[in-house]
């Protein structure tokens, strides 16, 4: 049987519902702990997955090490954009709802 190909929609609503369960834990965790300290953990292992991924496209170490800078520039550049994005929509949440008062 072959195997189905899934449209970009598909992958988007999958994308998205992964996104939606690390924030949820991550929610959770921060009942318990520090935003900071939960946002440092996700960082964290975000970076360890990736670094996984990246070992699973090489063959053997000569191509690991060839992929590493690569790999560093696009998972970089990739958390900036994402970032910035981010805190921009941020900002536009407490333009129209907040006045930068802290939650307590």
């Amino acid at each position: 049987m072959a195997e189905k190909t899934l449209s970009d929609d598909e992958v988007d609503v999958i994308y998205r519902q992964m996104i939606d369960s690390f924030i949820d834990r991550a929610n959770e965790l921060a009942d318990q702990n520090s935003e900071e300290n939960v946002g440092m953990a996700l960082l964290f292992a975000a970076s360890r997955f990736n670094a996984f991924v990246v070992s699973q496209h090489a063959e053997n170490l000569e191509d690991f090490e060839k992929d590493e800078e690569k790999a560093k520039q696009f998972f970089t550049s990739q958390y900036q954009e994402m970032l910035t994005e981010n805190l921009e929509d941020y900002k536009k949440v407490y333009q129209k709802y907040y006045k930068f008062t802290k939650l307590q």
